[in-house]
Order: C-alpha cells, then structure tokens, then sequence
C-alpha cells in the first residue's frame, strides 16, 4: 500500500514537474506571440484586420502542412521512446531516433514543395482566389523544411519525461521569430513605407528563422546530455530486438493517428475558412474586405489570446502522453486510473479560471492589442469560454493516444468535425459572426461527452471525484469572475477603457484581484492542496498561508 502511495506521489510530481516546464514554453512563447502584435498592428495601420487575415487563412494551412511533414511523428516518437525506456531498452529508442530524422528530412521537403506550388489552389478562401493570399502561403512553406526536424528533438527529450529542453526551444524559437518579424514590419511599414503585404510576407518567413534558432538549442541539449544519455543506452536490458523495417513501421503506425487527432483543432478552423465568407455574404449583404475583417476578429485576433490559455492544456497534453504509455506498457491500471484523474484535474484547475478571467477583461485585454473595438471585445468573451472546449478536447485526445485508443480518438474527432459542419450554416444565419464559435462549441462538447464515458468505463476513471472537483473549481471561478467584473467597472469610472495604457492598469489590477480570490478560496477549501499534492504545503506555511 505504501509502496502504492508513493508511485502514485512519484508520478504526480513527475507530472506537474513536466507539466510546469511545457507550461513555462508554451505560455512565454504565447505571450511573446501575443504581445508583438501590439506594435505590430499599429505599425501596419491602416491594415491591421486585412493582415491579421492573410496571416489567419495562411496559418491555417500552414498548421495542417506541419502536421502532415511531421506526420505525428514527434508524438508517436515520444510514446514509443516512453514505452522503451520503461522496459529499460534505451537503445532502441535512441534507434527509433536516428530513424525518425531520416523520415523527418524526406517529409519536409516533399510537404513543402507541395505548399510552395499548391499555394495558387489553397489560397481561396471560400468566394475567391486571393493573390495576396499565395506569396504569404509561399513565405510559410520553408518553415516546413526545418519544423519537422525541430519537432521529433522535442518528441525524444519528452520521451524520457524530460520536458526542459522543449520548453526552452519553444521560448527561443518564438522569440527569434518575433524578433524578425518585428523588425521587418518596422523598416518596410515605418522605414520605407512599403507594401503592407510585403510585410506580412516577412512577418510569416519569421517562422522558418525561429525553427532554426529552435533546432539550435536543441542540438545543444543533446551535446550537453549526451554521456548521461548514453550509460543508460549502454546499460540497456537489450532483450528485444527491433529491425529498422520494423520501427518505421511501429513509426507509422503509431504517427498516423497523432496527424489526425492533432489536426482536430486546424479542422475545425478550416471548416470556418472555407465557409464563413460565402455563409455570411449569404446572410448580410456587406462589402468583402468588410467579411475579411469580421473573419480576422475571432481567427486570428481573438483565437491568438484564446490560445496563450489552451498552450495550457497542450503542455498537460504533451506531459501526459509518456506517462500514460509507460504505464499501459507495464499494464498498471490503478497508475492508468490515478493519472487520467490528475491530468484532468490540473487542467480544470488552471484551464477554467483562466478562461473565465480573460472573459471578464475582455473589453480592456482587446483594447490593449488591437485598439479598442465593441464586436472584437465580444468575440473574444464568447471565445474565451470556447478556450475550455478546445483544451479539454485536446487534453482528452493525448489520454486516448497514451492509451492507445487512437481509432477510437479518430471516431469521436470525425463525428464532432461532421455536427460542426451540419450546425454552421445554422449558426451562421442565428449568430452572424458568432455563428462559427457556437458550431465549434457544439462539436466539440460532443467529443468530449463521449470520450470522458469510455475513459469512465473501460479504466475506471474517478468521473465523481472530478465531478466534486469541477464544481469547486467553477464556483470559486465564478466568483472571481463577478470580482473581476466589479474591479473593472469601478475603475472604468477614473479610467477610459479606450486608452491602451489605461486600458492596461485596469487588465493588471482586475488580474492580479482576480487572482488573489480565487487562489485563496482554492487554498481555504483545501482544493488547491489536494490537487498540486503536498508539495504546496510548504510553500504556504513560507507565505504564512492557513489552509
């Protein structure tokens, strides 16, 4: 029993260390990708909404072509290294390696030359092909070439629960991608007085810059690790022998589902580019730059905060993976049960005051990044809320893949995919602009619905203890969101909403509110310490914090 408690403690903080590192990449490198676009909208004003949808369409396909050049690779590499190390076989995972970034190469470049010269085709968007649209898509694709690369290193360091070096590849790749485009927009929109599009051509080429700095990092991790790295190849139990025919096909077998379920946001989000033009052109009779705008409001500007808050749930995602593999690998179902209830537990604990704060600044946070705008701020409190959906579909899909119910992942992604499709049009005509965000809310919840069952059934998953814990964490969310909403009202009676610095006084004094509340109503209640485990403790008794 003891020895029990203390696997179970042991996994915990594996877990939480993990996922405070990947939360640590994934969060900077969201803020970094978040804040530039302050300077950036305004150095490309007047054409701020129309670049932010070039860039929104781009990334789009740009996101699905990173899928497929990495074919899943990296996560499938992860769940395989995890696998093997578990059963002391260190060598064929550092084999399964090797051979993944030789597939890695091959994938690159075949995926982007066939963005470079489809990039005429894909840059419709539903109503028509957009010029524009094509020398963006072009200036992503060489970022096709090095991600695949950068991707399977991260994959095999995850592999032995070492989330460090891809957290901090993640920081320093975005960094340098926001360095570049920074500077590129400031000397052709401010220096030359260029082209807006030319701009945007460069601000997209930052990707393939960032990749770089990102594989450099890593390649200086691997050097820096490499004796530790190889005693335990060295004192491997090498009892099982693996042909290289048969790790590309363990590889593939295990890459196809993770292209297919870690598509299943980009999806969702291409179903809402090729059909919100011609849907609501069909509902409203508008101009067309004006559609273009409305689509920029909740793709790329609300969808880029949203996502500093699902980079949340991706982290836990990236974390859970190997630890669920090694335990299926060692059919350990009470460890099976106990970290599905941690993972989610985690991910209501920080996924849900998140969204719900960022909800209640709304109108000030949007003021701060893209200038003050009713219908921006709108969209972005209704997308807020959706963060939570599209975080715990991603949370859920990463149990199913260290599960290995990859088919059963597969089914559920494809029917939500198919309700998102069949409600749209609906939504559309009701909600206008809003339309798109209800449709993915729809989907998605059905996704959800029926994984948490089957988890619930086939691995005895605690659905009622996270249930008990989903309604603590909602009402003490909740009432943080009713504080927050006060402190914002009152300070809009000295402040005006409409300054983007004032607007930032109030976003730092409703957060840092916001947040007192409900860390403290989480520790009063016993909440906090129960789900981050003892470890808290003395953390609190340093702050003279009374549980």
């Amino acid at each position: 029993m003891r020895e029990n408690n203390l696997k179970e403690q042991n996994t915990q903080a594996t877990f939480i260390k993990g996922s405070a590192w990947m939360t640590f990449g994934s969060i900077t490198s969201r803020i970094l990708g978040a804040l530039y676009i302050i300077p950036w909208f305004y150095w490309m004003s007047p054409y701020g909404n129309i670049a932010n949808a070039l860039t929104a369409r781009s990334y789009n396909i740009y996101s699905i072509f990173i899928l497929i050049s990495t074919a899943g690779i990296p996560g499938a590499v992860a769940k395989q290294v995890a696998k093997y190390n578990a059963l002391n076989e260190y060598g064929i995972g550092r084999k399964l390696f090797h051979r993944g970034l030789v597939l890695m190469v091959f994938l690159g470049i075949i995926s982007a030359a066939i963005m470079y010269f489809a990039s005429p085709f894909l840059a419709s968007n539903g109503s028509r092909s957009d010029p524009r649209q094509i020398a963006v898509m072009r200036s992503l694709s060489y970022a096709i070439l090095i991600i695949p690369v950068l991707s399977i290193m991260r994959g095999y360091f995850q592999g032995y629960a070492d989330m460090m070096p891809s957290a901090l590849s993640q920081f320093v790749e975005q960094f340098a991608r926001v360095v570049w485009m920074l500077l590129t927009a400031y000397v052709i929109m401010q220096v030359q007085h260029g082209n807006f599009v030319d701009a945007v051509v460069q601000s997209n080429l930052a990707a393939a810059v960032g990749a770089i700095f990102g594989v450099a990092i890593l390649c200086w991790f691997l050097l820096s690790r490499r004796n530790s790295l190889n005693y335990l190849v060295e004192n491997s139990e090498n009892k099982i022998q693996v042909s290289t025919m048969a790790l590309f096909k363990e590889i593939i077998a295990q890459a196809i589902p993770f292209i297919i379920i870690d598509a299943g946001i980009q999806l969702f989000y291409l179903v809402d580019q090729y059909t919100f033009h011609p849907m609501i052109n069909s509902v409203v009779k508008v101009s067309y730059d004006t559609i273009e705008t409305w689509y920029a409001l909740f793709a790329l500007n609300a969808n880029k905060l949203i996502m500093i808050i699902v980079s949340l749930a991706s982290a836990m995602a990236v974390t859970a993976i190997p630890l669920l593999s090694a335990a299926h690998a060692k059919h350990d179902y009470h460890s099976i049960s106990e970290q599905i209830s941690n993972t989610l537990d985690l991910f209501l604990f920080i996924m849900i005051p998140a969204a719900f704060g960022m909800a209640a600044i709304s109108k000030p946070i949007y003021t701060i990044f893209y200038g003050y705008d009713q219908l921006g701020s709108n969209i972005l409190y209704l997308s807020a809320f959706t963060s939570i959906s599209l975080g715990l579909f991603t949370v859920l899909m990463a149990i199913l893949q260290g599960l290995s119910e990859n088919g059963l992942a597969i089914k559920y992604l494809i029917l939500g995919l198919v309700i998102k499709i069949i409600v749209q049009y609906p939504m559309v005509y009701v909600f206008k602009v809003f339309g798109p965000l209800v449709a993915t809310n729809i989907g998605m919840l059905v996704i959800i619905f029926l994984a948490l069952k089957h988890l619930e059934i086939s691995f005895a998953f605690n659905q009622s203890r996270t249930s008990r814990r989903f309604i603590g964490i909602t009402a003490f969310s909740l009432l943080m969101f009713l504080v927050v909403l006060g402190v914002e009202k009152c300070l809009e009676l000295f402040l005006s909403p409409f300054s983007r610095l004032q607007a930032l006084i109030i976003v730092i004094i409703a957060v840092i509110v916001g947040g007192l509340v409900y860390a403290l109503a989480a520790i009063k209640s016993n909440l906090a310490q129960k789900i981050l485990g003892d470890k808290i403790v003395p953390l609190l008794a340093k702050l003279h914090i009374k549980a």
